[in-house]
């Protein structure tokens, strides 16, 4: 492929594909690079498998439940295989549609893997040889990777990007870490019938959130059959007698079939030889960027999980807009990380948008606090004892609602409207006066009047 072009993509993720797409649309002559399946972790190895995986497990306790609505369903078996197979078919159409769109805009796609020849060319290697391709302006857009945590026979130990292919769905799994991909895989496992250890080294689950969404959600995952141990650190696994065993700190032995390592991700930009762009990572891998996701180098941009910011598939989506406005719009698109929802798809889900109690009191000073717990209506009959938690901040100088958190069925659904009003500055009282849908769970929020004791 031969001449100069106005944007190269480095990276076929979320915010590299809007970004290739919506610039060509602007009339840019745009190559993207990628090596692997387009759509990025997203699309092949994170948001849409994991959900799908996310209902297959909840099938369990919909097909238990069931009885308490008169419904006798006896005999249902899960087959793995076929839930693979249905996944890898989804996510193959996928990547066909990435494409679709990406050709239908005018991008060329360029297959191989990128690194640096200097701050306006891109080396490209494939099986077919390598190429170097030159560009006005560059975007990384490369994601970021799961990282293992070194021990010995830590090589025994699975990162997520493994679990949806899985020979054999592995009767007990250790789960190491607390985080939301950690809780995620854990919840799905136990979906699915597995012996769940969940081996965290911190006191707790979801470290940065709320802490009632962290108490309330370890208490759920636990009266789900997640065996939960708070303090402890791996020192060391060994295969032995076709079985994993993992040896504690405090030498402690946990037994496993698999060992999924889920304590973190790191940027994944150590193969892109950044130093002959005269780019610098910081010590984790991760690119600095302004307001515009401008590097250091005025000609290279980056967004998404590279640069470390929030690993949110719409925040590289949001970041991508704001560098096709920056270079072929009107320069005005600015990204906002305040009020940014997110949800955690454990069983139950977590949601939440905005300020934790913690961080609102720090920022405010002044917060009144409402908090609702009850059985949800399903639950009256389903014989479930799951519990549904909500809970209010509001920063009482101004009466605006700054946190909004839920632990329950359906919990991303119900907070990304709620988001919007809360973009938009509602305040309590707007809520107050806002007329609920009954008998429903949202509903809660428009009925809190009473306000929790500091």
């Amino acid at each position: 492929m031969t001449g100069s072009f106005d944007l190269l993509v480095i990276g076929g993720g979320s915010g590299g594909v809007r970004a290739a797409r919506m610039a060509a649309q602007a009339g840019a002559r745009v190559v993207l690079v990628e090596g692997a399946p387009l759509g990025g972790t997203c699309v092949n190895l994170g948001c849409i498998p994991k959900k799908l995986y996310a209902y297959a497990a909840e099938y369990a306790s919909h097909f238990e439940q069931a009885r308490g609505f008169g419904w006798w369903v006896d005999g249902a078996t899960f087959n793995w295989h076929a839930l693979r197979t249905a996944r890898a078919a989804e996510i193959a159409r996928l990547n066909g549609v990435y494409e679709r769109m990406l050709l239908a805009a005018g991008v060329h796609i360029v297959r191989g893997w990128a690194s640096f020849e200097d701050p306006h060319s891109v080396r490209v290697a494939s099986a077919e040889g390598e190429q170097v391709l030159h560009a006005s302006n560059i975007l990384v857009a490369t994601g970021s990777e799961a990282q293992v945590p070194a021990y010995p026979g830590q090589e025994h130990a699975l990162v997520s990007d493994a679990m949806f292919d899985l020979p054999q769905l592995p009767r007990r799994l250790a789960v190491v870490g607390g985080g939301y991909i950690a809780c995620e895989f854990a919840s799905i496992f136990r979906g699915f019938g597995c012996e769940v250890t969940q081996l965290v080294r911190a006191g707790g689950v979801l470290r940065g959130f709320d802490e009632d969404v962290r108490e309330v959600l370890a208490r759920e995952m636990r009266a789900q059959g997640v065996d939960q141990r708070f303090g402890v650190q791996v020192a060391s696994i060994e295969r032995a007698r076709g079985e994993l065993q993992l040896r504690l700190a405090d030498g402690a032995l946990v037994t496993a079939d698999a060992v999924l390592s889920a304590t973190g991700r790191k940027p994944r930009t150590a193969s892109l030889r950044l130093e002959r762009a005269g780019l610098k990572a910081t010590p984790n891998g991760a690119l600095e960027v302004d307001d515009v996701m401008r590097t250091s180098v005025p000609h290279i941009f980056a967004v998404g999980d590279v640069t470390d910011r929030m690993q949110l598939t719409p925040v590289a989506l949001g970041e991508a807009m704001v560098v096709v406005d920056t270079l072929f719009g009107q320069g005005r698109r600015r990204m906002s990380y305040e009020y940014v929802p997110t949800a955690v798809f454990t069983h139950p889900n977590v949601a939440t948008v905005g300020y934790s109690e913690h961080e609102a009191r720090s920022r405010f000073g002044d917060v009144r606090v409402f908090r609702s717990d009850f059985r949800a209506l399903k639950h009256t009959l389903s014989g479930s004892a799951e519990k549904t938690m909500m809970k209010l901040l509001v920063d009482a100088a101004t009466d605006r609602v700054v946190g909004l958190h839920v632990v329950g069925a359906e919990a991303g659904e119900i907070v990304q409207g709620f988001a919007v009003a809360m973009k938009a500055g509602a305040t309590k009282e707007l809520f107050d006066s806002t007329v609920g849908i009954h008998p429903t769970a949202a509903e809660e929020f428009v009925t809190m009047r009473q306000q929790v004791q500091a």
